[in-house]
């Protein structure tokens, strides 16, 4: 399974093929958001769902502060 960065630059990859960036001219940042999802390929919002999966795994499996001490949150 590739990493997050390296789904990270998967997904800006797919999007600078997009016709939301090569046509319309909107930035990648841009194109990402609701109102330009229409302009964006199927390919390129299945790789951004894998890529916020990641991330979000990422984000829970990290080190909480409790009374204890630190605990891992998963």
């Amino acid at each position: 399974m590739p990493s997050c960065k390296e789904m990270r630059q998967e997904l800006v990859n797919c999007m600078l093929k997009s016709d939301c960036v090569l046509i319309k001219r909107h930035t990648v940042k841009e194109c990402l958001q609701p109102e330009h999802a229409e302009d964006v390929p199927k390919e390129c919002q299945s790789i951004r769902k894998s890529f916020f999966e990641c991330r979000r795994g990422l984000a829970t499996n990290h080190k909480v502060h409790s009374n204890d001490g630190y605990a891992i949150v998963s």
